[in-house]
């Protein structure tokens, strides 16, 4: 006969588990809504890049290691026609501080002026780089804090195994 304790304890655990599963499934709802405009006022919505795959990538111009990722994701985009990056600058004084960036990079992605509202959407940041890829099916494959190399996105794409280790869900 199982004791009340047990019994109570399997339903804890059971809730659990359920409000976990709830959690990522909002989560997830959340991200795959997502309508980004970026400087130039065009909108992309992830339902809109269907067999492309997508590197969301948050950012500010304050940050050395975005700034260190930012050419590598440039290379990223101009080689690889099936993949959108997109980067959401965060954190910054001015939008002039973005563009001078961007600009000096010659970045040749679309940049979004982004916030904490947007940040939110996707999960919010634990810290800055923070990259969210997608696969062409429009799932997220993971999200990575910190810099990514071109490698890294590179191997995630072909979907290699060492490449899961840099994308968490």
């Amino acid at each position: 006969m199982i004791s009340k304790r047990k019994m109570q304890n399997r339903h804890e655990g059971a809730l659990f588990i359920v409000l976990l599963f709830l959690s990522l499934l909002c989560s997830q709802a959340y991200a795959d809504g997502w309508s980004l405009k970026d400087i130039n006022g065009v909108k992309y919505k992830l339902a809109d890049q269907k067999g492309k795959w997508v590197l969301v990538n948050f950012w500010a111009p304050w940050c050395p290691p975005c700034i260190a990722e930012l050419p590598e994701l440039n290379s990223l985009q101009l080689q690889h026609k099936d993949l959108l990056v997109i980067g959401v600058a965060v954190q910054f004084k001015s939008k002039q501080e973005v563009l001078d960036m961007a600009k000096s990079k010659s970045l040749a992605y679309p940049i979004v002026y982004g916030n904490e509202d947007i940040a939110a959407d996707f999960g919010g940041l634990a810290g800055l780089p923070t990259s969210f890829l997608y696969s062409p099916s429009g799932k997220l494959v993971g999200q990575h804090d910190g810099p990514l190399t071109q490698k890294d996105i590179e191997q995630a794409l072909e979907q290699k195994p060492e490449s899961f280790s840099f994308f968490s869900n």
